[in-house]
């Protein structure tokens, strides 16, 4: 078997500024169920590392249901409502194992559960954002699971590779390291080949490698996903701008081995980011209503600013937060389209108002912008 430095997969490491870290249960926890303490607090210190360098790191864990019929001394093939009740009961032990992990770099962990309707449905997108970015700002490590205690076969991602990919989309991640038990694609089953060849670098997810996933690299990845579910979220995240590296991640500090040159398959990323989103907000979704402008929001806008409460003159239609909304400036000049961060009897409520006003007026507080500057679509001419 013919391993390989990736060169590539370090120095992409390096660079990253906002990085996805997705765990499987099968190197979380050890054969009798049990966490594997020394692992996970040497993981923590490699997050801790890319933490100090100034990087933003999300993890995507699973193991609650394995932690979780070890508790309920579920020995048997699990039914869905068993797998439901062993998750229920894993949950806080998953939890728990994570924060003890951090405790030494004084990080706090925060659990956030996602079913695919969480990433489907635009307002729970945007609310799964806004979390994701206050955790972050916060200087909070975001823990994402399935949310398998209600999640059912028609509302499930089916394998946390997908959940990870998901997850950095949502927080516009750079790099999604998927840890698995072998250090990426090989040309053939390196358990069965001695031949077999790593392969360091994918530039494009051919039908060719993912019948390689299906086929010599089926195996690798114990657990609810395989390597055709790892490949099939690289395809996911690379859509979105995001590379994705997979690697060893059975042995101890696995991340810092990657940083370190250790063999690993990167899948360069296919997709613009900026413009997917640029050309779904600003084309392919159906405005609901409008909101009017003064002129001192439309050169505000003009400029890259987000639009404030203080600039909405007017609002037409019945939408929801997260419905997408035209931009009226004066002179009825339709201005752009964006995605409203407020139901449209919110915005008629504090409509012209100042920002520091809006949780006297509407009893809770929330970011003052009414759209936010990355949800917001400006026409060119």
């Amino acid at each position: 078997m013919e391993k390989t430095v990736s060169p590539d997969a370090a120095q992409t490491l390096r660079a990253a500024k906002r990085i996805v870290v997705k765990v499987g249960s099968a190197i979380l926890c050890a054969e009798d169920g049990a966490v594997r303490a020394a692992w996970l607090a040497s993981l923590a210190d490699d997050i801790a590392a890319l933490r100090g360098d100034g990087c933003e790191v999300v993890v995507v864990t699973s193991g609650a249901i394995a932690l979780g019929r070890k508790r309920l001394g579920l020995d048997r093939t699990l039914q869905l409502d068993e797998k439901q009740a062993a998750s229920a009961a894993g949950q806080a032990a998953l939890a728990q194992a994570w924060q003890r992990a951090f405790d030494p770099h004084d990080t706090h962990i925060a659990q956030l559960l996602l079913t695919l309707d969480d990433t489907e449905n635009r307002r729970r997108y945007l609310n799964a954002r806004a979390t994701f970015r206050t955790l972050l700002d916060l200087k909070a490590l975001p823990m994402v699971n399935e949310n398998d205690t209600v999640a059912t076969s028609e509302i499930r991602y089916g394998d946390n590779d997908r959940l990870a990919a998901h997850a950095a989309q949502i927080v516009e991640s750079d790099v999604l390291i998927i840890l698995s038990d072998v250090d990426g694609l090989y040309t053939a089953d390196p358990r069965k080949d001695p031949g077999a060849r790593h392969i360091p670098v994918v530039e494009t997810i051919t039908p060719e490698i993912e019948q390689s996933a299906a086929g010599p690299n089926k195996a690798a990845g114990i657990g609810s996903g395989g390597m055709a579910s790892k490949i099939a979220a690289a395809k996911i995240a690379g859509a979105n701008g995001c590379v994705t590296i997979i690697a060893a991640g059975a042995r101890l500090n696995p991340i810092a081995a990657i940083r370190d040159g250790a063999a690993a398959t990167l899948l360069r990323a296919t997709g613009n980011p900026e413009r997917a989103r640029r050309q779904w907000i600003g084309g392919r979704i159906k405005p609901a209503g409008t909101i009017t402008i003064d002129a001192g929001a439309a050169m505000a806008l003009a400029g890259g600013a987000s639009l404030l409460p203080a600039g909405v003159v007017a609002v037409a239609g019945d939408f929801s937060r997260g419905d997408a909304v035209t931009i009226i400036a004066p002179g009825s000049k339709v201005l752009g389209q964006g995605l409203s961060a407020y139901f449209s009897d919110e915005i008629r409520k504090i409509a012209g108002r100042r920002s520091d006003e809006l949780e006297e007026i509407l009893g809770y507080r929330r970011r003052p912008a009414v759209v936010e500057k990355n949800d917001l679509v400006l026409r060119t001419e």
